[in-house]
């Protein structure tokens, strides 16, 4: 076995991806979900059928008491974890930040950084060989908005990606020492159900003629780069970066 991986948000899109690819290389998988409980089950109830072991877990990760409830699930049917996906992430409609409020803010950094950070600290508890752990990876999982901006339509998401940055590069150094690498993937236009939430579900087309490679992104290519940052071909890397963005 590749060792146990939780992949958050991993019902639909990169993570459901992510989750697949790494059932495929020999990862034990929880996928997390929110909303999303029948989806999860089914790409668990594949990963079975196809031999290999994996199970959905409903959990909010911007809620501690639900953080700590996912890791405590995979401790005891999956094991102890050695691979961390932060993959769960939320935008809101498009909207420039002159119409934007207090709460929306809220909701979105609440998912994306809060929950980062918490499911980051219960990895590290498990993971830190200075906690009697036998290390591990976290990939979080960022967007070229992080650089970008996302002006005109998501400020709010693009901020909260930059403070993931911020936490990939902190954590790595924070934890170096102690068998774990921390790196992160930002992805760009991906085809994903992502953009139906920000209320324009035909944006990777619209958008695609104007990057480098003239085409949106898959979600597969998103969890190619990850499978590569956790796997021993990626054993010198930390804090470091892929941009999955055709060259945007």
């Amino acid at each position: 076995m590749a060792g146990v991986m939780i992949v958050t948000g991993g019902s639909r899109g990169i993570g459901a991806a992510t989750a697949r690819l790494a059932a495929d290389r020999g990862y034990a998988v929880c996928i997390n979900y929110r909303a999303r409980r029948d989806a999860a089950e089914r790409i668990a109830g594949e990963i079975a059928a196809s031999g290999g072991r994996a199970i959905a877990v409903g959990a909010d990760v911007a809620s501690e008491g639900d953080v700590g409830r996912l890791f405590a699930t995979v401790d005891a049917q999956l094991g102890r974890v050695t691979a961390l996906v932060n993959n769960a992430g939320i935008l809101e409609r498009q909207a420039r930040v002159d119409e934007i409020d207090a709460a929306r803010i809220d909701r979105v950094f609440a998912t994306n950084v809060r929950g980062a950070f918490l499911c980051a600290r219960e990895a590290v508890r498990r993971m830190s060989t200075a906690r009697g752990g036998t290390g591990g990876g976290i990939v979080n999982v960022s967007s070229r908005a992080a650089q970008l901006g996302a002006p005109g339509e998501y400020v709010d998401y693009a901020a909260s990606k930059a403070a993931l940055d911020a936490l990939t590069i902190g954590l790595a150094r924070e934890v170096a020492a102690e068998g774990i690498r921390v790196n992160a993937v930002r992805a760009g236009i991906i085809y994903t159900d992502i953009h139906a939430d920000g209320g324009e579900p035909g944006r990777v087309d619209r958008l695609a003629p104007t990057l480098p490679m003239k085409r949106g992104g898959d979600a597969i290519e998103v969890a190619r780069a990850i499978l590569w940052l956790l796997s021993d071909e990626a054993s010198y890397s930390t804090g470091a970066f892929i941009d999955v963005a055709g060259g945007r």
